[in-house]
C-alpha cells in the first residue's frame, strides 16, 4: 500500500495538491462554523440518576436554580426603594425572556433565605434554559442585560449557568493567548529544528490542513450530537503537533536518502516505506488511545476522542499524501533558505544520543535504577489524590461568576444550588411524602427538608413549607434537601449516597440531584467505564507493537515503561495542583484533580509516547533485521532518532505548555501535564530506560512464538519483496537477515540472547 501511494505522489504530485487544496478551500468554510454547533459542560453522565432528576425538575417544576442574580445596594439595603425597584424590574425581566423559567425573587417573597445574614444584599434566582449545548450562550445574553450598576444598585450574576457562560468565554480567550505564544516559538524552533526555511514550512502544511479538517468534523457531529468547546483546545495542540512529528520525520529520512545518493523519485520511494510505516503504525497507536475516551458517558470525554480521533487521522493521511507530493516537487530545493547557524539540523544522526545509549548499556542497572527511583518518588503523591469535577474554582478569583458563588456560600443562610434536590415519580400520598421527608431530615448534616407537605427538621415537621404548591406536580413531588457540609466534599458526597439508601414512598422511585450528586454520579460512571477503557488501550497498543516489530516482548517493555513516565508524571500534577505548590506561580486554587482531565490526558500521554516508541523501535529494528547485534542496533537506532525525537517532543510539549497560560486551573493541568510526560518520555524513558531494558533482555526482546511469528510473516505490514523473503527467511533459519529494506518481520530465538552485564 506504502508502495502505490509512494507512485501516486511521484507520478501525479501537482493533480494531487491541486485536489489537496480544493479540500482544504471546503474544510475551512465548514471548520470556521464548528464554534456555533459547540457546547460548554458536559461534565456529567446524561442517563446517571441525577441527570435524570434534573430532566424531571426541567420538565414538571420549570427547572432547577442555576443563575443567581445578586442584587446589592450602596444605602439602604435591599429594602430600600431603588433596591426594590431594580429587584422588581429583574424578576419581570427574567419573566419576560424565553430562556428562562421558575423566576423567584426576594421582592415578591418575604423569605429570609433570599436575604444575607447581614441585611445587605438579596437573590433573584431563575432557571436558563437551553441545556449543556445552549445553557452558556443564554445565561451569557442575560448576563449582558440585566448586569451591572445603576442607581447605586449593583446586580452580579453567579450559579451554574454563569460559570460555564464564564469557562467558555475563558476558553476562548486563552485558547487565542495559547496560540499566540506557541505559534512564533514554534516557528522559531522549526527553523532551528530544520535548518532551512522551506523544510520548516512544511510540518505547517499539516497542522494546517489536520485543524481545518478537524473542526470541519466537529461542526459535522456538533450539528448532530453534543460536543464540548473544549474539543478545540485538543484539536489546535494535537494538530500542530503532530504535523511537526511527521513532518519532521519524513523531511529528515527524505534528507538522509537524497545525502546517501539517491534520486528524488527513489527518496520519496524510500521515506514513504520507511518513515510512512512509522507514521502508518504510530497514529494508529494514538488513535487507538484515544478511542478509549469512547466508552464513557460524558460528553467532554466523547467530545475529545471525537476532537483526537479526527485530528490525528487528517495528520496521518496527509501527511502521507500531500507532503510526500510536495517533497516529489521541491526535490533538493527543500533544503533552500537556509538559516545560518544550523548545521547541526542537516545531519542525518546524532552521535550524542548514541554514545548516551552505549554508556547506559555498557551498565544497565547501574544507569537505570536511579532514574527509576526519582519517577517513582515523583509518582509518590498518587497514593493521597482525591477527584473531582469543575466548579466556580476552575476559573480565576477575578470572575464575577467564582465571586457571587463565593458570596452566596459565605453570606447566606441556605444556597440553594448546593442543596440536594430529589424527585419522586408516580403519584405519592402526601402522608407517604411526609414520612419520607422527615426521614431524610434525620441523616447526619441535614438542616432542613422542603416538601409540598411542610419543612421537616429532625425528623420532625417544623414549618408549612416556603413554596409548597412549587414542589408538587400532577406526576410527581420534588424535595429540597438544605446542609451543612462543604460542597464537593467527601462528607457531601456520602451524603449523597445516604439519601440514596433511605427508602423511598411505596409505589414511588426518588431520583436524587444537585451539584454533589452529579460529582458523585460522573466520578462513579468514570469508575464504571475505566476497566473497559484500560483493557481496550492495552490491548490495542500490544497488537499493534506485535504488528509492526513481530516480538511479543517489545510490547510488554514499552507498556511497563509507560506505565512508570505516566505515573510519575501524575504524581508530579497532584503535589501541584491539589497539594497546591506553586499556585501562586500560575495562579490556580488548589482542589482535588478533575478527573475527567485526569482521563484525557491520561490517554492523549498514552498515545504520544506511543508515538515516540514508534519511532525509536522503528529505527531499532531497521538495524536489526539487517545484522546488527542487539547493543549495536539500540545505541545506532538511538543516535539515528534521538534528535528527531527530542526536537519532536520539545515542539509537541511547546504546544501544551501554552495551555498553562490560561485562566482555567484544568487546562493549566492539562497543558502542564501532558508537556511534562512528553518530555519526560522522550527524553528520560527513550534515552535511559529503553536502552537500559533493550540490553537486559538482550536478544529476547525479539522472541514470539513460533505460532505469532507465522501470523506475523502473514499480516505485519512491511513493504516490498525483499522484506517479505527476508521475512520467510527468518522464519525458516530463526538468523538474521541482511537486507536493505528494513520493514522484515524476524525475530531471533530466545536460545540466542546475549548476556547482559550490570
Amino acid at each position: 500500500m506504502l508502495s502505490r501511494i509512494a507512485e501516486l505522489a511521484i507520478r501525479r504530485a501537482r493533480p494531487l495538491l491541486v485536489l489537496a487544496t480544493l479540500a482544504v478551500a471546503v474544510m475551512a468554510v465548514a471548520g470556521f462554523g464548528a464554534f456555533g454547533k459547540l457546547s460548554g459542560g458536559g461534565f456529567s453522565d446524561p442517563d446517571a440518576p441525577s441527570s435524570r432528576a434534573e430532566r424531571v425538575i426541567d420538565e414538571e417544576f420549570g427547572g432547577d436554580t442555576n443563575l443567581v442574580l445578586l442584587v446589592d445596594a450602596e444605602r439602604g439595603g435591599p429594602d430600600s426603594p431603588a433596591a426594590a425597584e431594580r429587584g422588581r424590574q429583574l424578576a419581570d425581566g427574567l419573566r419576560a425572556e424565553e430562556t428562562v423559567s421558575h423566576v423567584v425573587s426576594y421582592w415578591d417573597r418575604d423569605d429570609a433565605a433570599l436575604k444575607s445574614r447581614d441585611g445587605d444584599q438579596a437573590l433573584v434566582l431563575a432557571h436558563v434554559e437551553g441545556g449543556d449545548r445552549h445553557e452558556g450562550e443564554n445565561a451569557e445574553a442575560l448576563m449582558a442585560k440585566y448586569t451591572g450598576e445603576r442607581d447605586g444598585v449593583s446586580v452580579r450574576a453567579g450559579g451554574t449557568a454563569a460559570v460555564n457562560s464564564d469557562m467558555a468565554t475563558q476558553v476562548a480567550e486563552d485558547l487565542a493567548l495559547a496560540e499566540a505564544v506557541a505559534i512564533p516559538v514554534t516557528l522559531v524552533l522549526l527553523l532551528v529544528a530544520f535548518g532551512s526555511l522551506v523544510a520548516a514550512l512544511l510540518p505547517l502544511v499539516i497542522g494546517v490542513i489536520a485543524i481545518l479538517g478537524t473542526l470541519a468534523e466537529l461542526y459535522v457531529l456538533g450539528s448532530i450530537t453534543d460536543v464540548s468547546v473544549l474539543s478545540v483546545n485538543l484539536t489546535t495542540a494535537l494538530g500542530l503537533g503532530l504535523s511537526i512529528d511527521y513532518g519532521l520525520l519524513l523531511v529528515s529520512r527524505f534528507r538522509e536518502q537524497l545525502a546517501a545518493g539517491d534520486s528524488v523519485p527513489d527518496a520519496v520511494r524510500r521515506t514513504v516505506t520507511t518513515a510512512g510505516r512509522t507514521i502508518a503504525f504510530s497514529s494508529a497507536a494514538v488513535v487507538a488511545a484515544l478511542a478509549a475516551m469512547l466508552v464513557f458517558p460524558l460528553v467532554s470525554l466523547r467530545s475529545f476522542a471525537y476532537a483526537g480521533i479526527g485530528v490525528v487521522a487528517i495528520a496521518a493521511v496527509s501527511s502521507l499524501l500531500v507532503i510526500p507530493a510536495l517533497l516529489a516537487v521541491l526535490g533538493h530545493r527543500v533544503n533552500k533558505g537556509r538559516v545560518p547557524g544550523t548545521r547541526a539540523a542537516h545531519r542525518t544522526d546524532s552521535p550524542l544520543w548514541g554514545r548516551i545509549a552505549a554508556a547506559v548499556m555498557r551498565r544497565p542497572v547501574l544507569a537505570s535504577l536511579p532514574v527509576l527511583a526519582v519517577l517513582l518518588l515523583a509518582a509518590s503523591p498518587l497514593l493521597g489524590v482525591g477527584f473531582g469535577t469543575p466548579d466556580e474554582r476552575v476559573l480565576p478569583e477575578s470572575a464575577q461568576s467564582r465571586q457571587v458563588t463565593a458570596e452566596l456560600r459565605a453570606g447566606f443562610a441556605a444556597d440553594e444550588e448546593a442543596a440536594v434536590q430529589i424527585v419522586t415519580t408516580g403519584p405519592v400520598a402526601d402522608g407517604a411524602l411526609g414520612a419520607y421527608a422527615s426521614d431524610l431530615s434525620r441523616l447526619e448534616g441535614v438542616r432542613q427538608v422542603d416538601a409540598a407537605t411542610g419543612s421537616y427538621a429532625d425528623g420532625k415537621h417544623a414549618a408549612p413549607g416556603p413554596a409548597a404548591d412549587a414542589l408538587a406536580a400532577p406526576d410527581a413531588r420534588r424535595l429540597t434537601l438544605v446542609h451543612d457540609l462543604t460542597p464537593a466534599s467527601g462528607a457531601a458526597q456520602d451524603l449523597v449516597r445516604d439519601i440514596r439508601a433511605v427508602d423511598p414512598p411505596a409505589g414511588a422511585d426518588a431520583l436524587v440531584g444537585g451539584s454533589d450528586a452529579r460529582l458523585v454520579d460522573s466520578k462513579d460512571a468514570i469508575a464504571d467505564a475505566l476497566p473497559l477503557a484500560l483493557a481496550w488501550i492495552l490491548g490495542t497498543t500490544f497488537v499493534l507493537l506485535f504488528l509492526f516489530t513481530g516480538s511479543v516482548i517489545q510490547p510488554l517493555r514499552a507498556l511497563v515503561l509507560n506505565a512508570v513516565s505516566l505515573m510519575a508524571t501524575m504524581g508530579a500534577l497532584v503535589w501541584i495542583f491539589q497539594d497546591g505548590n506553586f499556585s501562586g506561580l500560575l495562579d490556580f486554587t488548589a482542589q482535588p484533580m478533575e478527573t475527567g482531565t485526569v482521563v484525557l490526558m491520561f490517554c492523549v500521554v498514552f498515545g504520544l509516547s506511543m508515538d515516540y516508541e514508534v519511532f525509536l523501535t522503528s529505527r531499532i529494528k531497521e538495524l536489526h533485521d539487517a545484522g546488527a547485534t542487539p547493543a549495536e542496533a539500540v545505541a545506532k537506532g538511538l543516535a539515528g532518532t534521538g534528535r528527531i525525537v527530542t526536537m519532536a517532543a520539545g515542539l509537541l510539549a511547546v504546544s501544551f505548555f501554552a495551555f498553562v497560560t490560561s485562566g482555567v486551573s484544568f487546562i493549566q493541568m492539562f497543558g502542564l501535564g501532558s508537556g511534562l510526560a512528553i518530555l519526560v518520555d522522550a527524553v528520560v524513558v527513550r534515552g535511559v530506560l529503553v536502552p537500559a531494558a533493550m540490553r537486559l533482555l538482550g536478544r529476547s526482546a525479539w522472541y514470539a512464538p513460533a505460532a505469532l511469528r507465522t501470523l506475523h510473516a502473514k499480516v505485519g505490514l512491511s513493504e516490498g519483496p525483499r522484506a517479505a523473503e527476508a521475512a520467510r527467511r527468518t522464519e525458516s533459519t530463526g538468523a538474521p537477515a541482511s537486507v536493505e529494506v528494513p520493514e522484515s518481520s524476524q525475530v531471533h530465538d530466545v536460545e540466542k540472547r546475549e548476556p547482559a552485564g550490570a
